[in-house]
């Protein structure tokens, strides 16, 4: 199975979790998705500055500025590895 085929089968199997992971852990699982999908966030950051869900999440992913692609499959590989137990 290649890198792209784990990828998919990780996002499959992170929305089959037994319970649900801490507001840190579902912020880095989007951070890495959005980061091995779509790259560096080039987003503005939300306008809105009540919107602190957007806010989270546009920062946790603007952390991962740099990450290759290869980077963030893996580490969102092992990381619903680590949450599946």
């Amino acid at each position: 199975m290649n890198l792209q085929e784990q990828f998919e089968a990780a996002v499959a199997n992170s929305k089959t979790l037994t319970e649900k992971p801490s507001n840190e852990i579902l912020l880095k699982l989007y951070s890495l998705y959005k980061q091995a999908t779509q790259g560096d966030n080039t987003e503005a950051a939300p306008s809105n500055p009540f919107d602190f869900v957007a806010k989270a999440k546009h920062d946790a992913w603007e952390k991962l500025k740099g990450i290759t692609k290869e980077s963030a499959i893996q580490q969102y590989i092992d990381l619903v590895q680590q949450l599946k137990g």
